[in-house]
């Protein structure tokens, strides 16, 4: 006979060691993802120093050697030939000695703040006389007539030319040729003055000498500017300067360079890769 009262069923009984975490194989394999991703990290991280490494910075590849005179040369007449689809006379590859480039000292760089120490070793003893003096001379120095002209292929390169020489404008201001935020008659006035350094771009540069308010009889030397900007892009590569350029050249300095009245100072780096490729052809329009 029952006890008349009811049986109270048991709950089982819980195992204390239930609620703590796992041990054992489990715990390990977490330990061993965690040591995988590690590994990828680290392996991710190789990759990109390696990838660094391959690709290069310029801190990683030593700077190529500065261009001889003769081989500024060749690049530039290279680069006319092509440009304008001619091929030089050898009459005219006889009369281009290397002596025509005005090789900018190594040792002072191409730091625009140092352009003006290259301009006094292109004048010699005469730097002063030609460059810092400001009055006009009759028969000898006549308005509007710059010793050094500039040209590269934008307003805000060419105001960064001139701050490279300014202690040498203090008696004789510069002029400033391009058609940015200034008008042609403003330029033309300032032409009516001694000019002993003018920097611009080339078409503004040849509308000047069209209307014979920039004259040449003193021009000395002409800087090329090659740096590239930000996009890569040169005075000789820019497309629609470049033609400017080549045909300012063309028009009114080539045949002063040719005669030896002009020399040519390309401030920039050439270009790596094939440069000379014309060296050859130009050799061979030579024999």
């Amino acid at each position: 006979m029952g006890s008349g009262k009811a049986e109270r069923k048991q709950k089982p009984r819980q195992n204390p060691k239930s609620n703590r975490k796992p041990f054992g194989p489990k715990s390990k394999q977490k330990k061993k993802t965690k040591t995988k991703n590690n590994h990828k990290k680290n392996d991710t991280e190789q990759t990109k120093t390696k990838t660094t490494i391959v690709t290069g910075d310029n801190n990683n590849h030593p700077p190529p050697p500065p261009a001889s005179p003769s081989e500024q040369l060749n690049y530039f007449l290279t680069q006319f030939q092509s440009a304008n689809g001619v091929q030089l006379s050898s009459l005219e590859l006889e009369s281009l000695k290397d002596s025509i480039i005005l090789d900018v000292s190594q040792e002072l760089g191409q730091d625009v703040m140092e352009l003006e120490k290259h301009i006094k070793d292109a004048l010699g003893s005469k730097w002063k006389e030609e460059l810092c003096e400001g009055k006009l001379i009759e028969g000898k120095i006549e308005a509007g007539n710059p010793a050094v002209l500039a040209v590269a292929t934008s307003a805000l390169r060419s105001i960064e030319l001139l701050r490279g020489m300014r202690s040498l404008t203090k008696e004789c201001h510069a002029v400033k040729l391009f058609s940015k935020h200034m008008k042609i008659d403003e330029q033309v006035s300032l032409l009516k003055n001694r000019v002993n350094i003018a920097s611009g771009t080339p078409s503004r540069i040849k509308k000047l000498i069209d209307i014979e308010a920039l004259g040449l009889s003193r021009l000395s030397v002409i800087l090329i500017d090659i740096h590239t900007d930000v996009k890569g892009y040169s005075l000789l590569t820019l497309p629609q300067v470049r033609d400017e350029f080549w045909d300012l050249y063309k028009n009114y300095f080539h045949q002063r360079v040719v005669q030896g009245d002009l020399r040519i100072c390309l401030y920039g780096p050439i270009p790596n890769g094939n440069e000379f490729k014309g060296k050859k052809s130009l050799e061979l329009a030579d024999e």
